[in-house]
């Protein structure tokens, strides 16, 4: 069905936001598909807050105008909020168009507008009813947020539906809620341990919350997401990816409301936790690690960037910072000297397909499995940056750091901290069980530990035989011009084999 314009874009709610808090200027956030609709939407938007403007004008007899700002091109991901582009225009909130990950701002609120996908209520009710009907489990319904108005509809529907059914036992189906589409900013860290703990599901009183893209539900005490299958009502997007690795435990349908039709076979989403374990041993033979800036606006980025500098130095290896936006395969080829990388960004763009990367691109979580000495992967996956803040770390001493780490893709031992060739000198007395231990290591076939070949930046510059275009210090006078080479690049007029 065709949605109506103003109900879709939510124009009497978001004037009804910005008449309340009294702002006066407004940035107006488009991803690049909707902007085609922003004049409409800037031109319907104006009128209703003049009409809310006329009520004011009646009472107090003062009348203010509302600046409205449209923002296309953001810096880093479009489901995020621009609070740097905002700034620059020195607006007092901004209004959030289209697909969202509902990340916490630092300093600016947020109103967010989801839009209104079309969905056929009596198909998604029958194909939940007969895929909860086939199953003894419990059935938890999640969706994406342009979904979000037709819930109501869909819950009613339901309960029609087994009120009329005198199939014992009723499907019990449970859906997840849109707490609010208003959001403040997080600029206390102790606000983000609090959305760290609910994005955790920490156990209470009443129950376990979890959160994810701003969808929240809770479980009774004693019950977890395995006891749960998942319904998703949606696209095959970053959404729905970042559910699949989160709870990959769980089994989960995609019901595609574009064509009307469940999806069982996600077995293309779930290779992507191999693509990823894969990634993380790649992620431990690396020697520089370049930290990728994917938000400059999301409340904890500067927290956990902090955190993998010292995870990253606590493992022996260099870290550089890099900020670039959006990173793309030519942009990461300007640091050859990189191993891998760490993208710092919201969950629902954190997943890079770095296939065509010069450098595997990893998550910080990816991260904390990789570099702290002994860790290991037990199936659990995390999206969430903000659930890893000042999580406990194994100190750099304790890693092991006289013994050499052996590499599943290399296929022998590596150092990975530089003081290791003088364990030997500094500790005389065991210098005899030190080299009996060496000795009985498996080496490669220069019988020598394997190491990297540069562990900085610097060293890697110096190793290259190019070096970008030098002048002699000695000389400061100009060369003679040369003569280039005349002709065409098929053949050189100065060329022996032009003829051929």
């Amino acid at each position: 069905m065709v949605m109506d314009f103003e109900s879709n874009y939510d124009i009497a709610a978001s004037a009804l936001f910005i008449h309340t808090h009294n702002f006066n200027r407004v940035a107006l956030q488009f991803p690049d598909n909707l902007l085609k609709d922003s004049t409409r939407v800037v031109t319907a938007l104006r009128k209703r807050l003049q009409s809310l403007k006329k009520i004011d004008v009646s009472e107090s007899g003062y009348e203010a105008d509302v600046g409205l700002f449209v923002m296309a091109d953001t810096a880093y991901g479009s489901c995020c909020v621009d609070e740097v582009g905002a700034s620059h225009i020195n607006v007092d909130c901004v209004i959030h168009y289209g697909h969202t990950c509902f990340s916490p701002t630092t300093t600016l609120p947020s109103f967010f507008v989801f839009g209104k996908a079309s969905i056929c209520v009596a198909d998604c009710v029958e194909s939940m009813s007969k895929y909860a009907l086939t199953n003894s489990k419990p059935i938890m319904v999640l969706f994406g947020l342009e979904y979000a108005h037709s819930m109501q509809q869909i819950k009613e529907a339901l309960l029609e539906s087994s009120m009329s059914c005198r199939i014992d036992p009723k499907p019990e189906v449970h859906f997840a809620d849109v707490p609010s589409s208003v959001m403040f900013p997080s600029k206390d860290i102790k606000k983000i341990k609090g959305l760290q703990e609910l994005a955790c599901g920490c156990n209470g009183e009443s129950g376990t919350t979890y959160s994810i893209g701003g969808l929240t539900w809770k479980l009774p005490q004693g019950q977890s997401m395995d006891d749960y299958l998942l319904f998703w009502i949606g696209l095959d997007d970053s959404a729905f990816a970042n559910v699949v690795l989160t709870f990959n435990t769980c089994e989960i349908v995609r019901y595609y409301a574009n064509e009307n039709q469940m999806v069982t076979d996600l077995f293309q989403q779930r290779r992507i936790l191999k693509r990823r374990y894969y990634l993380v041993e790649r992620a431990k033979d690396a020697n520089i690690v370049g930290i990728l800036v994917g938000t400059l606006g999301v409340a904890g980025y500067l927290h956990i960037i902090n955190q993998m500098k010292e995870l990253i130095t606590g493992a022996g290896k260099k870290a550089y910072t890099l900020v670039m936006g959006k990173p793309n395969p030519a942009k990461l080829a300007n640091f050859p000297e990189c191993d891998v990388f760490i993208y710092v960004s919201c969950a629902q763009t954190a997943l890079l397909d770095s296939k065509e990367y010069l450098a595997p691109v990893i998550t910080p979580f990816e991260a904390m499995i990789a570099f702290n000495r002994g860790s290991q992967w037990t199936g659990a996956y995390v999206m969430e940056f903000r659930d890893l803040i000042n999580l406990p770390q194994m100190e750099a001493g304790d890693q092991g750091e006289e013994e050499a780490r052996f590499s599943f893709l290399k296929g022998g031992y590596i150092e990975d901290f530089e003081n290791q060739e003088n364990v030997e000198e500094e500790r005389e007395a065991l210098a005899l069980v030190n080299a009996t231990e060496k000795a009985l290591q498996l080496r490669n076939n220069s019988n020598a530990l394997m190491k990297g070949n540069a562990k900085s930046g610097a060293e890697f510059l110096a190793n290259r035989s190019y070096q970008g275009l030098t002048m002699p210090s000695e000389n400061t006078s100009p060369e003679p011009y040369l003569i280039g080479r005349r002709g065409r690049a098929s053949g050189y007029e100065d060329e022996n084999n032009k003829q051929t």
